[in-house]
């Protein structure tokens, strides 16, 4: 004999398009806007640039652009998951500076790269670890924790690099080849076809486990039409830039990283544990969850990926010198996370914020540089995205919260 699970129908509501056009306009007037806002900013964006100047979205231009964000992109991951925890890491640029420059004078020294990258992010674990340990244990705020460690690892970045000041690194092999190593032709569409399969098959998984919970799920339909677009976009991405040089194996590096991330934070209990944390510590502590593991692991992962964007940022520059994990990183690293939809207060956003919100940074930095604009242009254009982008949240949560759903 089987039995089924009744679902509430305002829960599950019709399943057809008219259905999901309905529950869209819900979530969007309830405050639940999710990537909509930047994804629409950055199309306005790219469609603006290209007019000012046709080069924008030339092949060559589209891979440099990728090669640029790839490393601020992959830091910002770790970004969004300390928002998550409604907390900040204000070192995360000094980190991926700090184990660069041991990366890079490992590799001079002998060492073979792959140990002299291993090298870097277990260093970049380590100094997570610790912060996370002053943080969750010794109650200290996060944002001294981290600020100290800004000043403290920038220190220690000097005093690695020595007098001289400048390790470089050989262009085309060794480390370099994390950046410039590119998948032409056949190996890019079938890179392509792996990201529709991920996204049907975490669909589809997705949708079974809300239909047995009795919530509601995308019709098979919806799925299909959402990975029917991301097969024209992500093999028409692979056709443009195969006109170039092909699919730049950073990109493979950032956007698997992102996969893996929103894999791992949207499904699985680890994943939950964040979001509960982040949205009530009190009672994430009650419901049994160890608030402090978690926050430690949280600083962890961090400052492993800190130091997978500084080996990306040395790799793409084959150099390491005392201004390495300085200038606009960090601020950039912080405002990707957060244009991309990752939300201040906390429990909210996902990994691929950082994907969308380094590519409007990355797009508007680029397309000035064509159009000649100075760094002050640049600086005053992209702290009023980041203004209008935290304007948005703050809105949006004042609406959840009038329906109960902050």
């Amino acid at each position: 004999m089987t039995t089924s699970v009744e679902r509430d129908p305002r829960l599950t509501g019709d399943e057809g398009v008219r259905g999901h056009l309905g529950a869209f306009r819900r979530r969007v007037t309830g405050g639940e806007l999710g990537a909509l806002p930047v994804v629409i900013g950055l199309v306005v964006i790219c469609l603006y640039l290209q007019t000012q100047n046709d080069r924008f979205l030339l092949p060559g231009n589209v891979t440099n652009l990728i090669l640029q964000v790839a490393a601020v992109g992959t830091i910002s991951v770790g970004v969004v998951l300390v928002l998550l925890l409604g907390e900040i890491d204000l070192s995360v640029a000094a980190v991926s500076g700090l184990t660069s420059a041991v990366m890079a004078v490992l590799a001079v020294h002998g060492v073979h790269p792959v140990v002299a990258v291993l090298a870097a992010l277990v260093l970049g674990a380590a100094i997570g670890a610790f912060q996370g340990f002053m943080f969750a244990v010794t109650s200290v705020p996060s944002f001294v924790v981290t600020l100290a460690g800004l000043i403290a690892w920038q220190g220690v970045l000097l005093q690695v690099l020595g007098s001289t000041g400048t390790v470089n690194l050989p262009f085309g092999t060794g480390v370099s080849r994390l950046v410039y190593t590119f998948f032409g032709d056949v190996v890019g569409y079938l890179l392509a076809a792996a990201v529709v399969a991920v996204f049907v098959l975490q669909a589809l998984g997705s949708r079974r486990q809300r239909r047995a919970a009795g919530l509601e799920a995308s019709s098979p339909l919806v799925i299909g039409v959402r990975a029917a677009l991301l097969a024209v976009g992500v093999f028409f991405l692979a056709y443009w830039l195969n006109r170039d040089r092909g699919v730049p194996l950073a990109l493979v590096i950032f956007v698997g990283l992102v996969v893996v991330f929103d894999l791992v934070t949207r499904h699985t209990a680890y994943g939950r544990h964040i979001f509960a944390v982040g949205g009530n510590p009190e009672a994430a502590w009650r419901a049994g969850i160890n608030v402090t593991a978690v926050r430690i692991s949280v600083f962890v992962l961090a400052g492993t990926m800190a130091a997978a964007g500084g080996v990306l940022a040395a790799a793409r520059l084959t150099a390491v010198n005392q201004s390495t994990g300085g200038g606009d990183l960090l601020l950039n690293a912080i405002a990707a996370a957060v244009i991309g939809g990752t939300s201040l207060f906390g429990g909210r956003g996902s990994a691929y914020s950082a994907l969308l919100g380094v590519l409007v940074i990355g797009s508007i930095s680029n397309g000035l540089d064509l159009l000649n604009k100075s760094s002050a242009v640049k600086f005053m254009i992209t702290g009023a995205v980041l203004l209008v982008a935290a304007t948005i949240d703050a809105l949006a949560r004042r609406g959840r919260q009038a329906r109960g759903r902050a």
